[in-house]
């Protein structure tokens, strides 16, 4: 019997309740108990009642200078910390020495302090009859334990005593695909892999010595079939026997499995089977050692891969990629890496290779892949430019490896294609600052350092100026002036041109606005902004009109240009988003008119308002050739448009132009680029002038 009183604020224990239960329990003779404390590294029993001592037959002073040890023989240090647990109560059968040193059966309740720094001990008799109920109890508890631990999904072993098992569940019985018979006693340890045996015999030793402890280990199926595990070992201690333990297991397989495919996926291209841009890179960078040679990559590109495409169908450039990247893994030496580095473009490291060496797998490579391939009952050869670079002491990472061979790469491409070149110096650093330039130029358009200049257009009929274009320029910090020839292409390049673009357009209604409220009816009546056939998009109409909007300008003031090749890109795409621009009411125009391949009969279909005359046509009227110029400006009168013609450099061309039925007119001989400022007072005077 046990008695547990509660007290609490709220419903207190009146004091002479537990006074009398504590009186009970001291002077009883049926119930012992003694009172465990931590004393230093040991445990002593400090307290006893008259039960305890009637029990064991000591006096009160030689039970209190007692070890807890000497009263349990049986329990080793391990399991002596199980019964004194300080989380819960405990409980177990086992001998208890006595005075005499004979020892008595007894079960033994332990019940922790809150501080777990003592423990109360129950010892009770087995011989008495409430324990023959308890011990009956406890069989019918080890009956339901022992069904539930069968009827487990978690694969379950119980050894009672060392490595051998006395109980095995069908869970477990299951995962290895035998029966109980084979695996108890030391039998188990046959399903446990060969490799991994010694890790889980060390295991299980920590578990018997009172260690919970787990293990990944591999687990040999009776088909002969690998389950791969997680074996948790928890300690168990059996009175009478001795330190056995209890091990539940995870079958981690599929898991395991799933999680490589996960991986697989991620590192590796899907329509090849290839390493892919991220496995490249840790695989290059794991054997990149700075300040030595050895390491080299063959950067690959297909050439006219697009025709492929667009001839034949994806279908058929899937089947190319794929043909090619199987080729590449026959012809590499065993142990090179071949990577799809993303498109059209592959990537082959190899390990301790001179650059003579490089250069005929390069070789090797490109008679492999020129073989025909039947595409769509089509021959088609695969011919491929490649760039060769060799690690040397100057390369400080992986990624300038790489970066170097890509470099190589553009730079077959640029010699005519199918062609194998090895990276030189001046390409390397020429590459390099381009490099720079792009971030220093992404840096220019963040912080708006790009400027504009705005150069009058002029009306044929009377000379006075009635518009101004848009002119981008940069003026680095270090390198001075910058052309619009070089960093407008850069910009295209490297996928900053819709910054570049948006700030042109958002600066030249912000200037256009400010000349309002300076010059009012003076002001340039329209500026003309040029925009790159990678803004021609579904994005360009909804930018120019929030443009428009956040500076409170009609859209008439703004005239789009565009080039005419930009507009042949993709014809029906451009014409569509055209139309969306002058459904806005702003103007368009097209640019460099003439230089092109575009079709008359598209160009009449085209919503534009204008056509520019190019200026290498304006240059020809100085020579006497006036049949392109004058055959632009026929062809828009005939179409109902306007012309602009640029580049007008004296005042014969100007003249000329005017007399061939030019429209407007624009160049350095009738006004130069000018600055927001200086345009505003130039367009003050001129409306002075007219007055």
């Amino acid at each position: 019997m046990s008695v547990t009183i509660s007290v609490d604020d709220d419903d207190r224990v009146p004091p002479e309740i537990v006074s009398s239960v504590f009186y009970s329990a001291t002077v009883s003779d049926s119930l012992a108990l003694v009172v465990a404390e931590a004393v230093g590294n040991r445990s002593r029993i400090t307290w006893g009642n008259v039960g305890a001592m009637e029990l064991l037959g000591y006096g009160l002073d030689d039970l209190r200078a007692l070890p807890v040890d000497h009263l349990f023989p049986s329990l080793g240090g391990g399991e002596l910390k199980l019964l004194l647990r300080r989380e819960r109560a405990t409980r177990m059968t086992l001998p208890v020495r006595t005075a005499s040193g004979a020892t008595v059966e007894a079960v033994v309740t332990t019940t922790p302090s809150p501080n777990g720094r003592m423990w109360t001990v129950r010892i009770l008799s087995t011989t008495s009859e409430q324990e023959r109920a308890l011990r009956a109890t406890a069989d019918a508890h080890e009956r339901r334990f022992s069904t539930l631990t069968e009827r487990s999904p978690v694969p379950t072993l119980l050894s009672e005593q060392g490595m051998r098992l006395a109980h095995v569940n069908d869970a477990f019985c299951t995962l290895v695909g035998r029966r109980a018979e084979q695996l108890l006693g030391t039998g188990w340890i046959e399903t446990v892999h060969e490799d991994d045996l010694d890790t889980v015999i060390e295991q299980v030793s920590a578990a018997l010595d009172g260690e919970e402890v787990e293990t990944q280990a591999r687990l040999l199926r009776d088909d002969g079939s690998l389950r791969t595990t997680i074996i948790r070992f928890a300690h168990l201690f059996t009175p009478g026997v001795g330190a056995g333990f209890v091990g539940t297991i995870e079958d981690i397989t599929d898991r395991l499995a799933f999680e490589a495919q996960l991986a697989h996926q991620a590192n590796h291209d899907p329509l090849t089977g290839l390493p892919n841009r991220t496995l490249l890179a840790h695989y290059v960078a794991g054997r990149f050692v700075p300040g030595t040679g050895g390491l080299a990559c063959l950067f690959l590109d297909l050439d006219n891969f697009k025709v492929v495409n667009d001839s034949l169908g994806h279908t058929a450039g899937d089947e190319l990629l794929t043909e090619v990247a199987a080729r590449l893994t026959t012809v590499v030496r065993p142990g090179d890496l071949v990577a799809r580095f993303g498109g059209d473009e592959f990537v082959v490291v190899c390990e301790n290779v001179e650059q003579e060496a490089a250069v005929a797998l390069a070789e090797r490579i490109s008679v492999e892949l020129a073989r025909p391939v039947r595409l769509g009952g089509v021959d088609v050869r695969p011919y491929a430019s490649v760039g060769v670079t060799v690690q040397t002491e100057e390369h400080q990472s992986a990624e300038e490896l790489i970066r170097d061979c890509d470099i190589a790469m553009y730079q077959a491409k640029a010699g005519g294609k199918g062609r194998i070149t090895v990276l030189d110096q001046r390409a390397r650093e020429q590459a390099r600052d381009k490099l720079r330039l792009v971030a220093e130029l992404r840096d220019a358009i963040e912080r708006r350092e790009i400027k504009l200049l705005y150069q009058p257009i002029f009306s044929t009929v009377d000379g006075s100026p009635v518009a101004v274009e848009s002119l981008a320029r940069w003026d680095h910090a270090e390198r001075g002036a910058i052309s619009p020839a070089v960093f407008v292409p850069l910009a295209e390049e490297s996928g900053l041109i819709a910054g570049l673009g948006l700030l042109v357009l958002d600066e030249t209604c912000r200037q256009l606005a400010e000349w309002d409220r300076l010059m009012g009816w003076a002001a340039p009546a329209r500026a003309n902004v040029n925009v790159s056939a990678l803004q021609l998009d579904a994005n360009l109409p909804p930018q120019v009109s929030a443009a428009l909007e956040r500076h409170g300008l009609t859209p008439s003031r703004i005239s789009i240009e565009i080039t005419e090749s930009a507009l042949m890109k993709d014809p029906d795409s451009a014409r569509e988003i055209l139309h969306e621009l002058r459904d806005l009411g702003v103007e368009l125009a097209i640019d460099d008119f003439g230089t092109g391949y575009s079709s008359l009969a598209y160009l009449r279909h085209l919503p534009v308002n204008c056509l520019k005359v190019d200026r290498s046509f304006v240059a020809e009227l100085a020579h006497g050739h006036t049949e392109i110029a004058s055959a632009v400006i026929a062809l828009a009168r005939s179409l109902n448009l306007s012309t602009v013609a640029e580049g007008v450099e004296t005042p014969e061309q100007a003249a000329e132009l005017t007399r061939l039925g030019a429209t407007y007119l624009q160049g350095f001989s009738l006004s130069q680029p000018l600055t927001g400022g200086h345009a505003a007072a130039w367009f003050a005077a001129q409306g002075d002038r007219t007055r």
